[in-house]
């Protein structure tokens, strides 16, 4: 404070915003100091100097024993393949006892999702949104040193987000984040598209196979019969397994039952259909004989 004004441009940049006068106390003499968002480095001596036209006089007061809670994350981002088990670190630097941190949370930012949650000395896994259920841990060994890492087990496309770490003890709090990113497909997404892929593939082929068959007017009803057989189960077997192994890999029980039941119910669909054709081939060959 200099010439009737505080001069916040000497400040230190670690003071930056933080350290304020009661501006309208000053005209009383009081040149307190408020010191906001105080952090564990602040500790030591400050020393407030009066200087006046004819003296000069000053007082120390001592900051010490401040209460800090630290937290700290990866540095940079964690990567993990589709199927495999990825630890998503947290660790609390405080000289607060863990069994004294009141609560922990870890959750997806992006989404709002509830991961998993520790509080009052015990895991909490009911607290997990069913997206995390039985796939989220804490490492209990762990958990005396500090560490709150947390360990996601088969890691799935949609597990790709923000999560963010936060400590709860009295009034203080912190957090850290860490992005989870997704680096690619498992041996067991690859089976599936392999699965996709020859189900359509094989589909054209029988088609044009039996296209051909039939353009040559061939006697060999067998053959032609074969090739239907295999049009209808062939594709239809091959998607029922590729959802089957979709729902082992990405675990969406409902949407698996569904697809794999549609893919298996619908050659028996076909085939009841087959008495229908002759119908229909009638019925068109009768409307083109009588235009």
């Amino acid at each position: 404070y200099q010439d009737g004004e505080s001069r916040a441009e000497v400040q230190q940049q670690d003071y930056h915003d933080r350290a304020h006068f009661f501006t309208d106390q000053i005209q009383h003499g009081n040149f307190s100091l408020r010191l906001d968002n105080l952090r564990a480095e602040d500790e030591g001596n400050y020393t407030c100097k009066v200087y006046s036209q004819q003296d000069s006089n000053e007082t120390v007061v001592q900051i010490k024993d401040v209460e800090r809670l630290l937290v700290s994350g990866p540095s940079r981002s964690t990567s993990a393949y589709v199927g495999e088990d990825v630890t998503l670190n947290c660790s609390v630097d405080s000289h607060i006892k863990p069994e004294h941190i009141e609560e922990v949370s870890w959750k997806r930012t992006d989404e709002d999702i509830p991961v998993l949650l520790y509080q009052n000395n015990e895991t909490l896994p009911d607290s997990s949104d069913e997206q995390y259920t039985d796939r989220v841990e804490f490492f209990t060994d762990e958990i005396s040193k500090g560490n709150f890492s947390l360990r996601l087990k088969s890691v799935r496309t949609e597990d790709k987000g923000v999560y963010m770490c936060e400590v709860f003890a009295g009034v203080l709090s912190a957090n850290t984040t860490v992005v989870l990113e997704q680096l690619g497909f498992s041996s067991w997404h690859i089976t599936v598209l392999f699965f996709c892929f020859v189900a359509g593939f094989g589909a054209v082929l029988l088609l044009c196979c039996l296209i051909y068959c039939r353009s040559k007017n061939t006697d060999n009803s067998r053959t032609i019969w074969n090739l239907q057989l295999s049009l209808v189960f062939f594709p239809n077997v091959c998607m029922f397994f590729a959802f089957i192994l979709w729902g082992l890999t990405e675990g969406f029980l409902h949407e698996t039952i569904t697809c794999s039941a549609l893919y298996i119910l619908r050659p028996v669909m076909l085939i009841w259909a087959l008495s229908y054709l002759k119908y229909l081939q009638g019925m068109l060959e009768f409307k083109v004989f009588y235009y």
